[in-house]
This record gives structure tokens, sequence and C-alpha cells, in this order.
């Protein structure tokens, strides 16, 4: 069964049976661990493991691609993608595949996500659960644990291995006055403080204790780290330079060309990605199963540098692959699985509160969907945690609204921006974890109408 064999050991085999002028294949496997707890009781707790695996045939100037979670018969597999590339016309992102290096420890083994880490978590959340029920609040919440081994090989004599630990905890809080949500993501569960995160979420019910109803309009509005990172990482998700280049986004010029060196934020803010940052490290070579305008399969294995896609507020850099940078005329600036904003500000969400005369608190973000590419105008709804600010405290909870905001026009009109941290997103949590963000005063946030969201 070769689906037994090792990682390394599946993409040697693979390339050792293609037929075709080039040949990348990819295997990824994943371990992971959960606990879930629901009305202040543990529920559920699994372990899971899966591995997927793609070949990509480059025949002449053309792909075929074929993935499955599982296979027993590899050469199937490698046939099957090499008549897909038969079958296709020429790609557009034709070129030369990459070349080395040869990663020493492409041999090894998967890395596990032990369970073990949940340990503390569960002794921790008994007593958190113990002071909630004779409080009369209710806790729920998920803490998930993965570690994804993926190997890449290509008939270039490139190898390459990663190991990613990705990790994280959402707690939402529930009392008679409404619910709040926070969470934090961790690499290796050192760093992960039930209590702390309880205090947090305590705090926040108790300035639910008093509620608050206020009409839809523009409001001045403090948005923390994790508020900030949902609206961002859309941002990026939207900034393939081709498409920019097409004029059918908000990073195209009026005219023609893209919005590259223009001042879209206040001086001093730097909109950036490394996949070597210590605290949000992430994979660093091209792992692409399929090309797109953010990504080529045959920039597989490239490394990723660190880019400034915004600096001193100018858009400095789009997301570039080898084809589109050529088509552009641009620097190579591919996609990289992390994003950090930060502005210079010292200021914690406490001091930004504390200095606020009238204003809204907006913790949490849901149901983020796009309404214009053209302006990156976004929509949706706020959720857990909407809090009124008179004369710097909080002194209530507000109902919630739907929202309409383009997260570039808004970066243009910032009034302050604080301290920025590691942060875990509401929204996008499951599809991009690692991120740091400030905390962000907007003199005018567009609640457009009143929500029921709960």
């Amino acid at each position: 069964m070769t689906t037994a064999a090792a990682g390394g050991d599946l993409v040697e085999q693979a390339l050792g049976l293609s037929r075709a002028d080039g040949c990348i294949v990819i295997v990824s496997e994943s371990s992971s661990a959960n606990l879930r707890w629901a009305n202040n009781t543990l529920t559920t707790n699994g372990m899971m493991r899966d591995r997927s695996i793609t070949v990509i045939s480059v025949v002449g100037e053309c792909v075929g691609v074929r993935s499955v979670t599982g296979v027993d018969d590899l050469e199937e597999l490698v046939r099957a993608s090499e008549q897909a590339a038969r079958d296709a016309t020429p790609a557009e992102d034709a070129g030369p595949l990459v070349e080395g290096p040869a990663d020493e420890r492409f041999s090894s083994a998967a890395q596990e996500a032990a369970p073990e880490v949940f340990a503390t978590v569960a002794r921790e959340l008994g007593s958190s659960f113990a002071a909630a029920r004779a409080d009369q609040l209710n806790l729920f919440g998920y803490a998930s644990r993965d570690v994804t081994t993926t190997w890449l090989g290509s008939s270039t004599g490139l190898r390459r291995r990663h190991v990613q630990p990705t990790g994280y905890v959402e707690v939402t809080g529930k009392s008679a006055g409404g619910s709040t949500w926070v969470g934090q993501h961790t690499r290796d569960w050192s760093d992960i403080d039930v209590p702390t995160l309880d205090r947090e979420v305590r705090r926040r019910l108790a300035w639910g204790g008093r509620t608050v109803e206020l009409p839809p309009g523009r409001y001045e509005t403090l948005l923390p780290p994790a508020t900030v990172a949902d609206l961002m990482i859309y941002a990026y998700w939207t900034a393939a330079g081709r498409d920019a280049a097409e004029g059918r986004t908000v990073y195209s010029r009026p005219g023609g060309g893209t919005r590259v060196g223009e001042h879209l934020a206040p001086a001093g803010v730097r909109l950036h990605s490394d996949p070597h940052d210590a605290a949000l490290s992430t994979t660093p070579f091209v792992v692409a199963a399929a090309s797109s305008a953010m990504t080529s399969v045959f920039d597989n294995g490239l490394p990723l540098p660190a880019t400034d896609w915004m600096r001193d507020g100018a858009l400095t850099a789009l997301i570039q692959t080898r084809a589109s940078a050529r088509t552009t005329d641009s620097p190579v600036t591919p996609y990289v699985h992390n994003l950090s904003l930060d502005g210079g500000g010292r200021a914690t969400t406490d001091e930004m509160v504390a200095a606020t005369g009238r204003g809204l608190l907006l913790t949490s973000l849901w149901y983020i969907r796009e309404v214009d590419p053209e302006t990156l105008l976004l929509t949706g709804l706020t959720r857990d945690g909407v809090y009124l600010v008179e004369d710097g405290e909080v002194v209530g909870a507000v109902n919630n609204f739907r929202w309409n905001e383009s997260p570039i026009d808004l970066l243009g009109r910032l009034a302050e921006i604080g301290r920025s941290a590691p942060c875990l997103p509401r929204e996008w949590s499951d599809y991009f974890t690692w991120t740091r963000m400030p905390t962000l005063r907007v003199p005018d946030f567009n609640m457009s109408s009143p929500s029921q969201a709960s």
C-alpha cells in the first residue's frame, strides 16, 4: 500500500514514475487534535490524520494536476496527471520549474500533534466552568492544534520539507446581558493562559450589564487587533498584481496600471509579511496545487522573501508570481501566509479607550462579504461585542449593526494607530491564523443598519 510510505518516499516514487517533460509532487500530512466545550462542560475531543498527494505534470507548456487524499496506485495517479497535461491547452503562467536546493531533512517522517498540550487547558477550564456556573454565566469554546508536514519535490532535483505547527483557542461567554468572544493563536501552547482569557471574557460580559440602543450612522470607532486582522486579511487576499493590472480591483490605477507607489495610509504605516518572523513563522517556500492570480504551480519551491506590501503609507508591492511579474514588469513578490500591520503606535487598546470622549469599541466582526471589488467595499455584521465608550470608560453594550466599509478607504481615514500585537482573526482563523495588528481609531466607521445578530 503506497499510503503507508513516508511522505518523502512517496515524492521520490512518484517522480520516478513520471514520463512528463517536468513533474512536481507535493505530499502534505496533517495531524490534529481538538477540544470543545459548551455550557460550562467539556463536550468532545478528538484526533485526526489526513494526507494529500498532488502530482503536477508538465508536457511542453501544458499542465495537468491530479490530487487525492489517499492512493493505492501511485502510478495511476501519475498517469492521470500526465494525461490531463496532454489534454490541456498551454498554461498562461508556463515557465521553467524551480531548481534546488535539496533539503537534508527531506526523508524525515511527519511530526505529530500530541493532545497532551490540552492537559493544562482542560484543568484551567475546569476552574473557569465552576466559577461561571456560580455566577450564572455560560462558556463555550474550541481549542485546536495542528501540525502539518509538507514534502515538495521536482524533476529538477528540488526537495523541500517544512513542518508547520498551528494552534488557537477561542472562548465565547454568554450572560443574561449578551455575549462576547476572545481568541488567541499559539505555536507551542506555552503562552496560552486560560485564566487570562477568562478574565477578559468576564470583563466584557460585565460591560454588557447595561445595554444601549443606538441608531445606524457613522461613529468614532476603536477596532482592536482581531477586528483589524479580519479586514486586513481580506485586503491582502485581493492584492493580486495581475488582477490589479487588468483594472479589476481597488489596487488598479484609473486609466491603466496599478496603484503601486500611491499613498493609501498615513506616513509610518507598514503592511508586511515575513515567513521567518519568529512569532508568525510559516512555510518559507511556495506550495501551489493549482495556478491562480495569486500563485503558480511553476513557482513551487520558490523561496519566499520578507515583503513590504505598504511602507511609510505607500503601496510598495502586490502579490506577483514569476509569470505575472513578467507581464506587469514588477518584482517577484509571492504570497506569504502571514500578515503584520504597524504604524509606530505605543498605546494599548485600554489606553486608547481611556483617551476616547465618545465612541464605539468594536471587538468582533462576522459574516464578511465583498460588495464592490473596485473599491473593496465589504459588508458584514457585528457580533459578540460592540460597546459604548464615554469619557474614557466603557459604559455598556450596544445593539448589533450591519456595517459597510472598505479596508483600503479606512486606512486613509485613520485618526490613531495603537501598538501592534499578535492576534487571532475571528472570521478567518480557520484559513489565516498568523497575524499581528494594532488597534485602530476610525473617526467615522459606517454602521449602516441595525442587525439582529447575537
